[in-house]
């Protein structure tokens, strides 16, 4: 509905946020609202998620995040130390991920009609001179799959939260800023294609908007697709699967084969990236685009687009 209406050419809506070319450079510019519940979860607060969702969503298209605004929409008779501690989180998010909250606004909502609070958040990022924009045009048949974390770790510690339910191991968001292990990819002199975070659709729907906007197929290994035995066993137990679970601290990351290995090791430099692992690889062109993986028995399954939400308000 919205493309049309706003939409003035090229491919800025294809991306997780608008490339502009102004004078002097390149700027990256992107927003997002955040309704999450609870409030707090293990792992993290909508205060963290906001900030790091949105640095993140800048870091994916090859910009380095400078600027950030918060406004918050509160609930009457939200508690000021509620309102105390998503703004707390929220400054020391932006302290870690080393950009700046420079403006911002704030409403008010009856009771009854806000849900505690909600946070939008927007941000503004820079392409250095020289840096190819990374974009799913880009990517090429023999590019390597990386992914930078294991699955589903945000929407099942979300899920569990909300629901009450106990685990023997506490499953804990993986919400974390990625634009650090971004720069040192092209510190290092990577070459890199595209870039994803893993968000609303988790690893599935990443790699088909990719697949679709690209014309590829992609095949995944699934022996290699880094899932915790904690949030596996959660997603079987709750009938969710664990490609289509998001992520607010994981990427995929699509280069050219002879990088893939440099790549991998300065993922794992990094606290975020630990548990990085090469998962497939950019096996030809298909009309339309396909996300398959490939079984430890040799079969294909195929990974469609998410339909509807599996998980709703996990951020």
């Amino acid at each position: 509905m919205f493309a049309p209406l706003f939409w003035r050419g090229g491919d800025r809506h294809r991306k997780d946020g608008a490339v502009l070319d102004v004078p002097g450079g390149r700027l990256t510019f992107t927003t997002d609202a955040y309704v999450v519940r609870p409030l707090f979860f293990p792992g993290g607060d909508i205060g963290m998620l906001a900030v790091n969702g949105t640095v993140n969503d800048l870091a994916v298209c090859g910009a380095q995040p400078r600027y950030l605004s918060g406004a918050f929409i509160l609930e009457e008779g939200v508690s000021v130390e509620t309102l105390r501690r998503v703004a707390a989180s929220m400054a020391a998010a932006a302290r870690e991920a080393g950009v700046e909250m420079v403006t911002g606004d704030t409403k008010v909502v009856e009771r009854g009609k806000g849900d505690n609070l909600y946070v939008i958040t927007a941000g503004v990022g820079v392409i250095p001179e020289g840096r190819e924009e990374p974009g799913p045009e880009k990517v090429e048949p023999g590019d390597r799959v990386i992914v930078t974390g294991d699955l589903g770790r945000h929407g099942v510690a979300v899920m569990t939260a909300r629901e009450g339910f106990a685990f023997e191991t506490r499953i804990t968001s993986d919400c974390a800023p990625l634009n650090g292990i971004v720069e040192d990819i092209y510190r290092r002199g990577i070459t890199v294609h595209c870039m994803r975070d893993l968000t609303r659709g988790g690893l599935a729907s990443a790699l088909n908007e990719i697949a679709s906007f690209a014309g590829i197929r992609i095949e995944l290994e699934e022996e290699r697709v880094p899932v915790g035995d904690e949030v596996r066993g959660a997603c079987e137990l709750l009938g969710l699967d664990p490609f289509y679970v998001a992520n607010e601290g994981a990427m995929v990351v699509i280069l050219p084969a002879r990088w893939a290995e440099q790549a991998v090791e300065a993922i794992r430099s990094h606290p975020a990236g630990r548990r990085a692992r090469l998962v497939g690889s950019v096996a030809g062109q298909v009309t339309g685009g396909r996300v398959v993986v490939r079984s430890v028995l040799g079969t294909y399954r195929v990974l469609d687009m998410l339909s509807g939400e599996q998980l709703p308000r996990i951020c």
